[in-house]
């Protein structure tokens, strides 16, 4: 990721006190280039608990109506020159086009994400692949312990296998019913809602199932090597 681009993340966090002081109510803040409804403090939502009884919004994070895009240098956003491969300890590695993609079992999902930066999106729905599945296809060796998502411009982020292969992790290829917009990750992104979006690398080029763990970008610059946005694990 170009630096300046690095420099516009740190700036993002930073605004996060603004955020902790925003009045109750609906506020509409303008950040990065956009304009995003920031829920009211009392949105019901927040309240709200998880099946696994964590609350539904995270600590330190405030609900946008969408998606905001975070930068990141861009891949090539053409189906047509998509290639996913899944490979690694594996015994049957997989090179898939964007048509194999779409010709595998298809997942429809609603689900919350979360940015490090402090906004969250819940009730996002996306579709694409699970990950277990091509993990099933690839027959995953015994010895994996960890799943190195690549993607465009040698960007990588690295997941522990039990939740990268968890239910609701996907290779999404739309998002609210249309494809990925530009600034997404088109044609293709991982999407792992459970962690910190950065987790979710855009673009994705791949999936490497590996023994060891290996840092990513985010990681190796100072970021949390887990990111589980209920214990706020945003920096290592």
């Amino acid at each position: 990721m170009p630096k300046d681009d690095f420099s516009a993340l740190e700036n993002a966090i930073r605004r996060r006190a603004f955020l902790r002081a925003a009045a109750a109510g609906t506020t509409f803040l303008a950040l990065g280039g956009g304009t995003y409804v920031l829920a009211a403090t009392d949105d019901p939502r927040a309240k709200q608990l998880r099946p696994d009884g964590r609350p539904r919004l995270p600590p330190g994070q405030r609900i946008l109506d969408a998606l905001k895009p975070m930068g990141g240098e861009p891949g090539d956003p053409s189906p047509s020159a998509f290639r996913l491969r899944v490979h690694g300890d594996v015994d049957n590695p997989l090179d898939l086009d964007f048509a194999a993609l779409l010709a595998l079992p298809q997942t429809e999902q609603t689900c919350d994400v979360h940015c490090v930066t402090g906004w969250s999106v819940l009730g996002a729905r996306f579709t694409g692949v699970k990950v277990a599945e091509l993990a099933r296809m690839a027959k995953v060796r015994d010895t994996v312990r960890h799943v190195i998502f690549e993607a465009a411009n040698g960007y990588t982020a690295n997941v522990r296998l039990a939740e990268a292969t968890a239910p609701s992790v996907l290779i999404a290829h739309k998002h609210e019913g249309k494809p990925l917009t530009r600034p997404h990750g088109p044609p293709a992104r991982a999407l792992v809602p459970d962690l910190y979006f950065w987790k979710s690398a855009k673009w994705v080029t791949g999936i490497r199932f590996v023994r060891t763990d290996r840092p990513g970008y985010w990681e190796t610059r100072g970021y949390h090597n887990h990111a589980d946005p209920w214990t706020e694990e945003r920096y290592g």
